[in-house]
């Protein structure tokens, strides 16, 4: 199994502390983001390489954090600002072909996923279900909130049987957290995807598009989920992390350098 990590997007709505440092290397109680992922990614006994994707402008930043770390390798994706970027679903495709990826199991994990369940767990789940591509879930509890993300519906099996990113008006809280497992029999799908001129920027539309041919299934998950892209979240996964090590929480996220 290949893990990637998509750290491609621009957080326009951090700025001004996005303006000279990605999101996913924003320290988080004192470490980069990344490392956060790396942890639980490390965890999980079927991986044996780490592709994280960034564009031209980080891509040097993400070296050199990449330098220390074991089965990481960094790929620039040549874009430049939010005008030009790939998307979540255009940085898999990239990935994919750049890393020579063909044949294999692809856990896709979003570079602003802050969570402290065991992916190998949710490797176990889907191994469990054959032939078919997961996506790990939470209950958000708050249609206000989950109309914010992906909303998925399960039968009895855990089988995806809806998934609309973004609903005015979510039939659920079940949310997916922008982690998936592709099975190797659906990752060329992701080009065809990508080759019908279907959005190439959220990374649950893909899904939204699988379900609809291909098994999915759902892994709920308790316990923390945060996408430190909103400034809120970002501080309370700064406060969390900070509190967790014994050190002083903050009113205001300020970056230290």
């Amino acid at each position: 199994m290949k893990a990637i990590i998509l750290a491609g997007g621009y957080a326009t709505r951090l700025r001004p502390l996005t303006d000279g440092l990605s999101k996913c290397l924003l320290p988080i109680g004192g470490r980069p983001m990344l490392d956060w992922i790396l942890d639980r990614v490390e965890g999980v006994d079927d991986v044996d390489e780490v592709h994280v994707v960034t564009n031209h402008r980080f891509a040097r930043d993400f070296e050199r954090w990449a330098d220390s770390k074991e089965r990481v390798t960094v790929h620039d994706d040549g874009t430049t600002s939010n005008d030009d970027r790939l998307g979540a679903i255009g940085d898999v495709a990239f990935t994919l072909d750049r890393a020579g990826i063909v044949a294999d199991d692809v856990l896709v994990i979003a570079g602003d996923n802050l969570f402290d369940y065991d992916l190998q767990a949710l490797v176990d789940f889907w191994r469990g279900k054959g032939t078919g591509s997961a996506v790990a879930i939470r209950d958000v509890g708050d249609p206000r909130l989950a109309s914010q993300y992906g909303v998925v519906g399960l039968d009895e099996r855990d089988r995806v049987v809806e998934f609309v990113e973004k609903p005015a008006e979510p039939t659920s809280t079940l949310c997916a957290t922008a982690t998936y497992i592709y099975h190797r029999e659906h990752v060329p799908l992701v080009q065809r995807y990508l080759d019908e001129g279907n959005a190439p920027d959220q990374s649950g539309s893909f899904f939204e598009w699988l379900m609809a041919r291909e098994p999915v299934y759902g892994y709920e998950f308790e316990g923390v989920w945060l996408d430190i892209g909103d400034k809120e979240q970002l501080l309370l996964a700064d406060n969390m992390l900070r509190r967790a090590q014994g050190q002083p929480e903050r009113d205001e996220y300020v970056l230290e350098i």
